[in-house]
């Protein structure tokens, strides 16, 4: 069900919070031995507190936006007294003292934390195979990645384990995903969510956000997100561009009139020829609905990829070198002195992923290279902004891909890391230029498998991001759909692609 159902069945008194959440966490019992979609599951905790709201609401007393939904967090955001590993063996044992804004602003909406999602680990990954501890499947096939890094997230909410999860994206790791399995995910304007008490990976490239099932639960998840902290300096007022209230621009007031740019260096050889015709006809629908499309060329493109990677890794490099045995993390048992404290600590902590960014980010910011590579990012980087801000002027969305493949089998580009990293060519962009931007499905393979489309706005203008992507979902179809994971005899099943509940 959807967050406006599962509101109005405890609204009508057709269940319970405690029944909802019990339903949930035996869903995760049964099924998540297949999907791997957890690191934690939070039993007792999630039960403790549907009693509490089953207790307020037959008081009579007022619950939040979001009382009684369940919610699958990241498990890079620290959540109180809950273990944030990272999905690294580094942090296996960290429980942190204190909960992300993120997470305390879920728990005023009176949300329900029902467990912690894997990832790669520190976030660094589009599949979710680098994580310390386990593989997460797709849950429309098993044999499939569901992409990364919050593949966990985005499998838990297309299994049916939560209607809404929280992630992080770094250069697409909310998007990808939920492109790679069906559901809706927002990367939020840069600021316009507080990072504080999110594990850093690249800090000026990070953004905590949403996945759910429709664009609606989005928008209100992005609702209760959003806002200034002072915790986090880089943080900006809700109001700052004079957004509305997210939900109340999910109207029948169409996109009569509006300008949607299709780049189309995103639409060249690599593009998988089924991405690209759902794509195009996400194009032919907003004609339809009054909008102009039009092809345009935003050659800084091509930067985007070899921007992201040097910035990104330089700033993993800077913010990883607190795990060392002695501030932070494990202690490697064995060692002789200081330094090969250090040395055995971060090889056996690091897994390979994690430890090829670091050398890179090191290498990049050295003396000798720092000018080269690091400084010439920076450069670019404005480049990238500066042609976004124009586009926008002219703009009011562009229309591209989420990724150029569809989910690709588990294991086939875990040892290619440079066919890896090109599963977020289509995403990267706009984490450098700090703009949002939103994955939806939009229609299927012939293998049964999803397929995302990716909207792109102006700084602050999510609101015009969920207006566009209401009515292209309402014309998709793909509202709250999940995979039957079982038989209806309730015997475990493999899922099969494309079917729908």
């Amino acid at each position: 069900m959807t967050i406006n159902e599962i509101q109005k069945g405890y609204c009508d008194k057709r269940f319970s919070v405690q029944e909802i959440v019990t339903e949930y966490l035996e869903r995760i019992g049964r099924l998540d031995g297949t999907i791997g979609a957890f690191l934690t599951v939070c039993n007792d905790s999630a039960l403790q507190k549907a009693a509490e709201l089953d207790e307020k609401r037959s008081r009579g007393e007022e619950v939040g936006p979001l009382a009684g939904i369940p919610v699958a967090v990241k498990d890079n955001i620290c959540t109180r007294g809950i273990r944030t590993t990272c999905a690294s063996g580094m942090l296996e044992d960290f429980v942190s003292p204190y909960d992300a804004t993120a997470v305390k602003k879920l728990k005023e909406a009176d949300a329900i934390l029902i467990g912690k999602a894997n990832l790669d680990e520190f976030a660094m990954g589009s599949s979710t195979e680098t994580s310390a501890f386990q593989t997460t499947r797709n849950p429309w096939d098993i044999t499939k990645v569901p992409g990364g890094s919050s593949g966990g997230s985005a499998a838990a909410v297309a299994a049916g384990f939560a209607p809404l999860a929280i992630g992080s994206d770094t250069g697409g790791s909310i998007r990808q995903p939920s492109a790679f399995c069906g559901v809706v995910g927002l990367k939020p304007t840069y600021g316009s969510v507080s990072r504080y008490g999110l594990v850093a990976f690249a800090s000026s490239l990070d953004q905590i956000g949403p996945i759910a099932g429709s664009v609606k639960d989005c928008a209100l998840a992005f609702q209760v997100l959003r806002g200034q902290d002072s915790n986090d300096p880089t943080s900006m007022h809700a109001d700052a561009a004079g957004a509305p209230f997210f939900p109340s621009c999910l109207t029948e007031q169409g996109i009569q009139g509006w300008k949607i740019g299709l780049p189309k260096e995103c639409f060249r050889q690599g593009l998988h020829p089924e991405i690209e015709e759902s794509v195009r006809e996400s194009a032919r629908l907003f004609e339809r609905m009054g909008a102009t499309v039009r092809e345009v060329s935003l050659p800084v493109w091509d930067m985007g990829m070899n921007v992201y990677y040097i910035l990104s890794s330089a700033e993993a490099s800077s913010n990883l070198a607190r795990y060392d045995g002695i501030r932070y993390g494990t202690r490697a048992k064995d060692y002789k002195d200081l330094e090969e404290l250090m040395v055995r600590t971060r090889s056996e902590g690091f897994g390979w992923e994690t430890k090829r960014r670091i050398l890179l980010g090191t290498c990049v910011l050295s003396s000798g290279y720092e000018h080269g590579y690091y400084k010439e990012a920076l450069r670019l980087r404005e480049k990238i902004r500066e042609a976004f801000r124009k586009a926008f002027q002219e703009y009011d969305l562009l229309l591209l891909p989420t990724t150029p493949t569809l989910p690709f089998d588990i294991g086939k580009q875990h040892s290619d890391p440079l066919e890896m990293y090109l599963a977020d060519i289509h995403t990267v962009p706009m984490n450098i230029a700090g703009v949002p931007a939103l994955s939806l499905p939009c229609g299927f393979s012939r293998s049964g498998l999803p397929i995302g489309v990716q909207l792109a706005a102006g700084h602050f203008e999510e609101n015009k991001l969920f207006s566009a992507a209401f009515l292209l979902e309402r014309e998709f179809g793909h509202s709250g759909r999940t995979i039957p994971l079982e038989r209806k005899n309730g015997d475990k099943d493999s899922p099969q692609g494309g079917k729908q509940v």
